[in-house]
């Protein structure tokens, strides 16, 4: 049998380079990840950040990782998923 794993929220904050080509601006950001531990909280805002807005590693800066409440996030999305207790395939 295979041991049941708990998916936490994470918040992330850090600072990425936007539009690196053009007009080169840092912003800071703040993420609410679901995920079953920091690594894979960070891995998930890589993906994110570099699927939606094309910046690379490099230029993202994570600087805190932290587990929170699901209902202390500010993402309906993130609240929503956080009460459901099962996903059918």
């Amino acid at each position: 049998m295979s041991e049941m794993t708990e998916v936490k929220t994470f918040m992330v904050v850090g600072s990425a380079l936007f539009n690196e080509s053009e007009f080169p601006i840092r912003q800071k950001f703040v993420k609410y990840v679901r995920a079953l531990n920091e690594n894979q909280a960070k891995e998930k805002v890589y993906m994110d950040l570099g699927s939606k807005n094309k910046i690379r590693r490099k230029n993202i800066n994570i600087v805190e990782i932290k587990e929170i409440d699901p209902s202390t996030s500010k993402e309906k999305r993130i609240k929503e998923l956080s009460k459901l207790d099962k996903i059918i395939l």
